[in-house]
């Protein structure tokens, strides 16, 4: 299968998926989303595969859900049925993600923002450069943060940090994230995928089916009552998009401002 907006290239064990969308900060498109979730059930039965490697475009890792989508001014036409399957197509994709069996292993170089968090945490391992950039903004948009990212940030964070991410909304060194826990190796500028595929290789060389019966362990282990606590940040999602204060994120972040909450 052919994908406009992502690389897929294989190395015995080793899948890399990159996101490139030709465009230097990477955002994800609605389009591209779509692509995401399709490649990653194609790996599903595949036993051959050890670890996939997620990716941006050398520059980037993504900074998120592109505003400037068409689709942004579609849903906000739609009806509420349309609307609501509209926004699942980014929890659709995080799952799909967080569902594959082998080990998987986000390098990210740049920045890494809002909905590019949303899905590295629903990997097993994140890898960056010293000099990435991690921020979660969308409460200055006037959202909720969504795609159920919420418990599994807390998983690896803690609810004090991931609060403080999501809330303060403050933008973060690699530094700053490894010790918060967001992610677990930093590597020097421009080596994250190098260093990622180090432990892919490192993967790769261990035996398939204790890799992902450990791995299958671990994450039931962390992840249990992630989807109890989190299924309906979809229809909250869907209220903060009928707010004024939505509006007023959305303006504000076009017009290059500072917002004003009202609480409306």
């Amino acid at each position: 299968m052919g994908y406009k907006n992502l690389t897929v290239t294989r190395d015995h064990r080793i899948v890399t998926v990159r996101i490139d969308r030709g465009i230097d900060f990477n955002p994800l498109s609605v389009e591209t989303m779509q692509e995401l979730t399709d490649v990653a059930r194609s790996f599903e039965g595949d036993t051959e595969i050890s670890a996939i490697i997620l990716t941006g475009n050398g520059k980037n890792f993504t900074v998120g859900f592109d505003l400037k989508d068409p689709a942004v001014k579609a849903r906000g036409e739609a009806g509420i049925m349309e609307r609501r399957e509209m926004l699942a197509v980014g929890p659709k994709m995080s799952r799909a993600w967080e569902e594959l069996a082998p080990m998987t292993l986000v390098a990210i170089d740049g920045y890494c923002i809002g909905g590019g968090v949303a899905l590295s945490v629903a990997c097993d391992m994140r890898i960056a450069s010293k000099d990435a950039v991690f921020w979660v903004p969308e409460i200055r948009n006037g959202m909720n943060m969504s795609w159920q990212s919420i418990p599994r940030m807390v998983n690896l964070m803690g609810p004090a940090r991931t609060k403080q991410l999501c809330i303060v909304a403050d933008k973060i060194s690699a530094e700053r994230a490894e010790r918060w826990g967001l992610i677990e190796e930093l590597a020097e500028p421009g080596k994250a995928y190098d260093l990622a595929l180090d432990y892919a290789r490192k993967i790769a060389a261990q035996p398939p089916l204790p890799v992902r019966m450990i791995k299958q362990g671990a994450s039931v282990a962390a992840n249990a009552l992630n989807h109890a606590v989190s299924y309906m940040d979809l229809d909250q999602y869907a209220v903060t998009l009928s707010s004024e204060d939505y509006a007023e994120g959305i303006n504000a972040f076009m017009e290059k401002r500072e917002p004003e909450f009202r609480g409306r």
